[in-house]
Order: C-alpha cells, then sequence, then structure tokens
C-alpha cells in the first residue's frame, strides 16, 4: 500500500461574542474552505488531508472535527457556531497544537506537514494558562517540524500580534462581508498553493498568503538548480 504524504489541516476559530455580528459570513466561509481542502485532496491525490477544527470562548473549548478525513467531513451550520464570551486565544491555541501533536505521534506518519489557521477577530483577553511567551516557544518548537501557522486577524494590530508569536504568515481583514469574502477567497488560493509546494518540496514555513508569481518563481529556481546539477554530473559523473 503506498504511504501518502500526510497533511494536517488544524483550524483555530474565534467563537468569542464579538464575532456574532459576522456569524453567518464565517460559517459560509468555513464551509467553502471545507469544499477547497476537498478539492486539494482531489488534484493533489499523493496527498492524505485530515481536518481539525476547534472553536473557542471562555466558555471553554469545542472540538467541532477531530482529524478527519476529507470524505467524511460535513459543514457546520448556526447550531455548531454559536459566538459568545471572551476571548482566551493563547490557551485555545495551546490546547489545539498539543492536542493535535498527540494525534501525530500516535499515528506516526513517515511523510507530514501541518498547516494551522487561527482566525479571530479580536485580541487575547481571557486565557489563564498560556501567554504570549509560552505560546511563541511552542510554535517555534513545531515550526521546526513542518508545522506552518497562519493568523487571520481583524479589529487589533494583527501583523504587530502575530510577530510577537513569531507567526510570519499574516492577513488582516475588515469586518463586512465583502472584504471577508476577499480574505476566504485569498486563504483558498493559498490552500492550493501551499499543496502545490509540497509537491514540489518547497520550503512550506512562510510566503503563506504570497500570489502566483511567487510559487513558480521557486518552481523556476529549482528547475534550473537541478538542470545545472544534471550538466555537471553528465560530464564528471555522480
Amino acid at each position: 500500500m503506498e504511504n501518502k504524504h500526510k497533511v494536517y489541516n488544524l483550524i483555530i476559530l474565534d467563537e468569542s461574542g464579538s464575532m456574532q455580528s459576522i456569524k453567518k459570513t464565517i460559517i459560509n466561509g468555513f464551509n467553502e474552505v471545507v469544499q477547497t481542502i476537498k478539492a486539494v485532496a482531489l488534484q493533489y491525490p499523493e496527498q492524505e488531508h485530515t481536518v481539525t477544527f476547534t472553536s473557542f470562548n471562555s466558555t471553554g473549548f469545542k472540538k467541532i472535527v477531530e482529524n478527519s478525513k476529507i470524505e467524511s467531513l460535513n459543514e457546520i451550520n448556526e447550531e455548531s457556531y454559536m459566538p459568545n464570551g471572551g476571548t482566551p486565544l493563547f490557551d485555545a491555541m495551546g490546547a489545539a497544537f498539543f492536542n493535535l501533536n498527540w494525534i501525530i505521534e500516535k499515528e506516526n506518519p513517515k511523510d507530514y506537514n501541518v498547516l494551522v489557521t487561527i482566525l479571530t477577530d479580536g485580541e487575547e483577553n481571557a486565557s489563564k494558562e498560556h501567554t504570549a511567551q509560552s505560546i511563541k516557544e511552542v510554535i517555534e518548537y513545531y515550526k521546526s517540524k513542518n508545522w506552518t501557522f497562519t493568523y487571520i486577524g481583524a479589529n487589533h494590530d494583527v501583523e504587530s500580534f502575530a510577530s510577537r508569536l513569531s507567526i510570519s504568515n499574516v492577513m488582516k481583514f475588515e469586518t463586512n462581508e465583502e472584504d471577508m469574502q476577499r480574505m476566504f477567497s485569498r486563504d483558498r488560493n493559498s490552500r492550493m498553493h501551499y499543496s502545490q509546494k509540497i509537491r514540489m518540496n518547497l520550503d512550506t514555513s512562510d510566503g503563506y498568503f504570497d500570489n502566483d508569481e511567487k510559487v513558480d518563481s521557486e518552481k523556476k529556481e529549482k528547475e534550473s538548480a537541478q538542470k545545472k546539477i544534471s550538466f555537471w554530473e553528465r560530464f564528471f559523473g555522480k
């Protein structure tokens, strides 16, 4: 049996009270992400994608989907996503990271990548167990193990906040339907590029939200380097 390259998609979604005003758009956007991941899996059959989807607020954390295969992945609705409470972002990140890492260690895949998507419309305000520094240390550790972290935020200094956590893949959005549709569309394209990079064995740690030209440029650079190696091998042998 062929061993596929595992891709663990981890989505951490803010379900605090401030998300209520954009609830419908968030639900539609997440369901688009579900369809995108399914499309990615079809386009890159050598990859096996699973999804873990967790939401959070000050009342607790919900595992809406845990390490689910694409074939059995369902869309969310207004009953499964009900915003209220505060924003314990650090605690939610820590819990989600450690839980997925436990799953990965249990499965022990030969080759794998982890794509983490964090989506929030506000800054941390309710964590009790973790701090920015402790989460930064965890993120830096997992980045050395093929984990890619992306941060999508609104209504705060998104770039500065993500930088404090050692996250360089950042996208800011405005909490209106038009801009959120743009945000989800950009993330959809980025997921396709991410799997393309895995297929081409390119670095996936940074440049997640870069455009097609950057991916094509990296591809040409790699092909050019391979041609140079092949040229010299013909004359001097391997």
